[in-house]
């Protein structure tokens, strides 16, 4: 089924990556400047995920003897720090995860360029030291953020889906480590509700976003791909939904043959495999077009 398949460290199955993208109310002051200070339930929904549930997040990694990556945006590094520090101290990654939860691809070059700058400001100003992994806010990876990670001399991004195991993003020769996920693997479908705010998705029980992790986890074992959770903190930290998450990494480590890695180790992994010709990825070349299409053109 993998025409590429991985070798895993220590024979393993699959790589598993359970990541947690910390936003808080980044966004929400982002997409409501002027009145993100009126709409206090929201923020005090966003706030749960660094106030309450980061500290069962490192609960859960020293329960289960695994490490975890945090995507944190920049401002929320300036902002909550406590939380930052609290999985940093417990040797989990902290990731970068733009400023303000900004939509690269609905900005100007400029100002893509502006708010980039400012997260990687953030987190060199708080760790001392340059971030190696990077997930774009919303997924939103605008034509122009390659060039701009491979610049800043980021080791690996986390924000594509297009393969099933690690592949490699080509700009003019240049390249970055890709580590894939999906939209199944992420809890906002099934759990993001807020009428204020436009998120109108139908709640799901935690079982039935377990049943569909669970499943994508079964073909990432059976076929030998990598397995990357995109939870939010404010979302699955909840207690019902946390309590799916240990059930979840239960059944996990009961099969057996998982590698538990941060993406930080996955990237160092599939680097060496590359540097070493034990391994060869797909390589995707990006922008792979430039809009309008020229068939467009061709109509007349």
């Amino acid at each position: 089924m993998i025409s590429n398949p991985i070798p895993w460290p220590n024979g393993a199955r699959c790589a598993v990556a359970i990541t947690w993208d910390m936003d808080a109310d980044s966004g929400l002051n982002f997409w409501n400047p002027e009145r993100a200070d009126t709409m206090v339930a929201c923020q005090t929904m966003f706030r749960y995920g660094p106030n309450i549930s980061v500290p069962r997040l490192v609960e859960l990694g020293r329960r289960f003897g695994i490490k975890q990556t945090l995507y944190v945006p920049g401002w929320c590094i300036e902002r909550y720090p406590h939380a930052v520090d609290q999985m940093a101290n417990n040797g989990d990654e902290v990731a970068l995860h733009g400023y303000l939860h900004e939509r690269a691809n609905e900005l100007s070059k400029e100002d893509e360029l502006y708010w980039f700058e400012r997260g990687i400001d953030a987190y060199k100003k708080h760790f001392g030291r340059s971030p190696a992994g990077w997930r774009t806010p919303s997924f939103a990876f605008s034509k122009y953020s390659l060039r701009f990670l491979i610049d800043a001399g980021f080791q690996y991004d986390s924000s594509l889906m297009g393969d099933d195991v690690p592949y490699v993003l080509d700009d003019n020769g240049d390249t970055l480590i890709e580590l894939p996920t999906q939209w199944s693997l992420d809890d906002w479908p099934y759990y993001a509700y807020g009428r204020e705010i436009n998120m109108t998705t139908p709640i799901t029980a935690p079982a039935r976003a377990l049943e569909v992790f669970r499943s994508e986890f079964d073909a990432a074992w059976e076929f030998g791909s990598v397995w990357i959770s995109v939870w939010h903190p404010f979302l699955s930290g909840r207690l019902a939904r946390i309590r799916a998450v240990i059930e979840l990494i239960e059944y996990m480590q009961a099969k057996g043959g998982v590698w538990f890695a941060t993406t930080s180790e996955i990237a160092d992994h599939v680097q060496g495999l590359i540097a070493r010709n034990e391994w060869t990825p797909t390589v995707e070349k990006l922008p792979a077009y430039t809009s309008p299409l020229p068939e467009f053109s061709e109509r007349n």
